[in-house]
């Protein structure tokens, strides 16, 4: 039997095929069609599985169900109720694409459903409460409790980019508010705060050699010794672990898992975080695992898959 894994993204949709192994079978991407509010997404992905069921000579009774990861909060029914990347007001996923394809379609949001596939064949395998922190342009986040993706009410929950760590900031979000974690510990955050030291100090720093300033200069700066970079490291990881202790507080988390492009900094950025997380903390709270997300880009499918099966097993 095999299960399909799907991950929407505003330029390309990632497919792959797996088996109820967990094993990839096959993976590849169709470009997203956003034209007209993105109608002609869900029939896309359709017409790409049937491609690939008869180039692999596949019958649909073979296939246990779709899995789907989309950019915006969806509710457990499968509904995503605002998808600006791709044009989609509010939608029934699940039932959209399942008329479609005549399978079953598990749906949830792409940030929830990496955390899931990192959790199942990534960065947090072997535990079963997670919580991923993706690094990137922006910041994203998933929780997984007992295995299972806790989207919340609205969908919204692992949202962590938005939660308020400095109250007092005047800039603005990419959402429109103020203090937000993601203005920190995001790629772009780590820009902002860099460019913003540089202009206000007159610290040596190899950096200042650097003519546009890149979250990925400043990492490679603080592994060369290079003072400042260090404390720009030191700084961003002490906010960013101050906002797990409030998620840990809250959900008790065995592992953070740490994905997108700034955890390619590696250990540097893991070892950091965790001494600044283990400060001023409840004693159960203490030392908790830091791992970096190990799917990259297939994480988003990977769990997608996951989301599949855990359906089935649960209709057993």
């Amino acid at each position: 039997m095999y299960v399909f894994g799907i991950d929407i993204g505003g330029t390309t949709v990632k497919c792959g095929l797996f088996d109820t192994e967990g094993n990839v079978l096959d993976k590849w991407e169709i470009k997203t069609n956003t034209a007209n509010g993105g109608e002609a997404v869900p029939g896309d992905i359709a017409t790409a599985i049937f491609a690939k069921l008869g180039e692999k000579k596949i019958e649909k009774a073979e296939v246990l169900g779709v899995g789907v990861g989309v950019p915006g909060p969806v509710t457990a029914d499968g509904t995503v109720h605002t998808c600006p990347n791709l044009g989609w007001g509010v939608m029934n996923v699940s039932e959209t694409m399942g008329a479609i394809l005549g399978l079953p379609v598990a749906a949830g949001n792409d940030a929830n459903v990496a955390a899931l596939g990192e959790m199942w064949r990534g960065g947090g395998m072997g535990y079963q409460d997670v919580v991923m922190v993706t690094l990137g342009t922006g910041v994203g986040g998933g929780i997984i409790l007992d295995g299972k993706i806790r989207a919340g009410v609205k969908g919204a929950a692992g949202e962590l980019g938005h939660m308020i760590v400095n109250p007092a900031e005047t800039a603005l979000c990419g959402c429109g508010g103020h203090g937000h974690l993601e203005q920190y510990a995001s790629a772009t955050g780590i820009v902002r705060l860099t460019k913003k030291a540089l202009a206000e100090t007159d610290t040596p720093s190899s950096l200042r050699e650097v003519e546009n300033v890149q979250a990925k200069d400043v990492f490679d700066a603080a592994k060369a010794g290079d003072a400042f970079a260090l404390s720009m490291v030191d700084e961003v990881c002490g906010i960013l672990a101050g906002a797990l202790t409030h998620v840990a507080a809250t959900v008790d988390p065995q592992v953070f898992v740490i994905g997108g492009g700034v955890s390619k900094a590696g250990e540097i950025l893991t070892k950091t975080l965790e001494q600044h997380y283990n400060q001023n903390l409840l004693g159960a709270l203490y030392h908790k695992d830091f791992r970096l997300a190990t799917l990259g880009n297939d994480a988003g499918i990977y769990g997608a898959a996951k989301m599949v099966l855990d359906q089935v097993n649960a209709g057993k």
